[in-house]
C-alpha cells in the first residue's frame, strides 16, 4: 500500500524494506505483542499487523511521525491493532514486555553532534561514531523482551555492528547477522564522504554503505 509520507518524516528505504523481510520470517503467535521503535511512517508497524500480531506499540520522539503513523494504520485498516505514542525511544513502554522488538535507529556518523536528536534529522543523525541511539537500544530493549521474544534491528555497518552483537549478548540474549545489502549512498552519506573517509568509515571512491539486521532472541 502507499503511505503518506510528508516533509521531516523518514520515508521508508532499503533499511526499512530488510527490517520488514527479516520480520516476514519469523513466526508470530495470534497474541503476540510487538513493539516498533523510532515508526517514523508506521510502515514498519503496519507490516507487523499484517504478519499476523495481535497488538504494535509503535514509538516515534517525532510529533509528525506520530501523526503520520497514526493516519497511515487508519488508512491501511489497522488502527485498532496500532497504537503510536510519542516518546524517547522506549521510555513509553517502561515496565511492558513483548514477545518482538523492531528497530530501525538513527545511525549515521556526524561530526556534528549537535544534529542528534533535533529537527527531521533525529531520524538519521547518531553522534560521533554512529552509535549514539543504537547504544541506548541495546541498554534497553533486551527487559522489554519475553522469554523466547526476538528483538530485530537495522543499522550500518559503519557504525559497528560487531559491538552491538557483544552488548546484546552481554545482556544474555542469543544473537546473529541474518542479513546483509550494499546500498548506495544517500545525500546525506554523499554530503560528507569525504569526512568519513578521514574517520576511517569508508575508503576513497566508496559509493554504497553495508546495512545489516541483527537478530537477539530472549531464551
Amino acid at each position: 500500500m502507499k503511505l503518506l509520507r510528508p516533509p521531516g518524516v523518514y520515508a521508508p528505504q532499503e533499511d526499512t524494506a530488510m527490517l520488514i523481510s527479516a520480520l516476514r520470517r519469523e513466526h508470530l503467535s495470534p497474541q503476540a505483542d510487538v513493539l516498533d521503535v523510532g515508526t517514523g511512517t508506521g510502515a514498519v508497524a503496519i507490516a507487523a499487523a499484517h504478519h499476523g500480531a495481535a497488538r504494535v506499540v509503535a514509538i516515534d520522539a517525532s510529533a509528525a511521525a506520530v501523526l503520520t503513523a497514526r493516519l497511515n494504520a487508519l488508512l491501511s485498516g489497522y488502527a485498532r491493532s496500532i497504537r503510536v505514542s510519542r516518546g524517547d525511544l522506549t521510555e513509553p513502554v517502561t515496565g511492558l514486555r513483548f514477545d518482538m522488538v523492531l528497530a530501525n535507529p538513527p545511525y549515521v556518523p556526524s561530526a556534528d553532534v549537535r544534529m542528534t536528536g533535533r529537527g527531521a534529522a533525529r531520524a538519521w543523525e547518531a553522534g560521533i561514531d554512529g552509535r549514539a541511539v543504537i547504544d541506548r537500544l541495546c541498554a534497553e530493549a533486551p527487559a522489554l523482551l519475553r522469554p523466547g521474544g526476538v528483538l530485530l534491528a537495522v543499522h550500518s555497518v559503519m557504525s559497528n555492528p560487531a559491538m552491538t552483537v557483544k552488548r546484546l549478548t552481554e545482556a544474555e540474549l542469543d544473537v546473529t547477522v541474518t542479513d546483509r545489502r550494499f546500498v548506495p549512498f544517500g545525500p546525506v552519506l554523499r554530503e560528507r564522504a569525504d569526512w568519513l573517509e578521514a574517520q576511517g568509515l569508508i575508503v576513497r571512491g566508496q559509493e554504497k554503505e553495508e546495512l545489516v539486521v541483527i537478530r537477539a532472541e530472549r531464551p
